[in-house]
């Protein structure tokens, strides 16, 4: 899980202008001063950060996330398979019974919750075998970016005073995410349950704990109950296309009098919904509602958190996407150069990393519509040798 509530309520907090960098056993000085003026004790604070090294893993994991260079078809098809299908419906038939609480108490299907189960942690199997501690510290250390890992150190902290966090045995994914849906410590902290009721949260050996602290953090961020969250639409060639994206909303009864229609032919009239198409007006296409915007606080990626919202629909029982014929896109140097160009142009892309994220998106679509090409924000050659 990335980025989550927890997280992103402390970047105005006063870690933000706290140090990162220079030499270590100082750094964990000033981590552990700041853990007890917030009240945890120092021996909590001793057993978390003695022993504390830089793993120089983690820093490469951090400098290299080339997946998300990948397009939408090609990203959706190396993540889901048949095989991740059956697995989803086997596990919800295993714990059955937690995903009815879920269901009961917070109105969110029980396929929300396996899809990401399964791209974190392929339902538990496989949760990083990252020293969670050592991550975490590398990361607050590293200058990059403090005011996120910073707290999350300190709430390491804190889960080790409850007796809920072991810093030599836990371990997770790079960025410092534990258990089978990879949370933060922080919010672990904030939204954290007890589901099988032994008294500690145990996010790594428990379904129950794990996936009703999910659907917590779900619900926390927004999730409507017992309403849909993406599904695949038929959309007519003749579309203003600039009325796309996630900026444009409308019901889709107003979608409907358009000729946009979802294909199976069940979209609620009075939803509003925005029309998404990952790789533009040739390829596939959704309906995103109201529950779509609650993926981008678990992953800011838009093509991890569109494949996720699409996965549910699978595990659900819908159909495979039709995959049309998109333009090709671009490779991710072709995309650097794109960026530097919107750049240039007064655009903010969020920054020249290769991925199509949503930013890029929002300044290709303008540009597209100021070159008079069709606005459906897919960046293509041609595009890019206009600009």
């Amino acid at each position: 899980m990335r980025r989550l509530a927890f997280a992103l309520s402390l970047l105005a907090s006063p870690a933000v202008a706290q140090s990162c960098g220079g030499p270590l056993p100082d750094f964990l000085n000033g981590v552990k001063a700041e853990a007890v003026a917030k009240g945890l004790s120092p021996a909590a604070a001793d057993r978390v950060l003695n022993g504390a090294q830089i793993d120089q893993r983690v820093l490469n994991a951090d400098r290299s996330q080339g997946v998300f260079q990948k397009d939408f078809i090609a990203f959706s098809r190396a993540l889901i398979s048949q095989n991740r299908i059956d697995n989803g419906r086997v596990a919800a038939q295993r714990n059955a019974a937690t995903f009815d609480r879920i269901e009961a108490q917070f109105g969110i299907p029980r396929e929300v919750i396996l899809a990401f189960w399964a791209f974190e942690t392929d339902y538990g199997s496989f949760q990083g075998d990252y020293n969670t501690r050592n991550a975490l510290v590398t990361l607050a250390h590293d200058c990059r970016r403090p005011e996120l890992f910073r707290p999350q150190l300190i709430a390491a902290i804190e889960l080790n005073q409850r007796g809920d966090f072991n810093p030599d045995a836990t371990t997770g994914a790079w960025a410092g995410e534990i258990g089978q849906v990879q949370m933060l410590p922080g919010d672990i902290i904030e939204s954290g349950l007890d589901g099988d009721g032994d008294g500690h949260i145990d996010l790594k050996g428990s379904a129950p704990d794990a996936l009703m602290s999910g659907a917590n953090v779900l619900s926390g961020l927004g999730w409507k109950p017992n309403e849909p969250w993406l599904q695949e639409i038929s959309v007519p060639d003749t579309l203003d296309w600039t009325q796309t994206g996630l900026d444009h909303p409308k019901t889709v009864a107003d979608w409907n009098a358009l000729g946009v229609t979802s294909r199976d032919g069940t979209a609620p009239t009075h939803l509003t919904a925005r029309v998404v198409l990952p790789m533009g007006r040739n390829g596939p296409a959704f309906f995103a509602y109201d529950n779509f915007d609650v993926y981008f606080e678990w992953n800011q990626s838009f093509t991890y958190v569109t494949t996720a919202a699409y996965f549910a629909t699978r595990i659900a029982g819908g159909p495979a996407y039709n995959a049309g014929n998109p333009a090709p896109g671009l490779s991710g140097e072709q995309m650097q150069s794109l960026q530097q160009k919107l750049i240039n142009r007064g655009h903010d892309v969020g920054g020249i990393d290769g991925i199509l994220g949503a930013k890029t998106r929002d300044a290709v679509q303008l540009e597209q519509q100021r070159l008079d090409l069709p606005a459906d924000a897919w960046p293509t050659l041609n595009l890019l040798n206009a600009l």
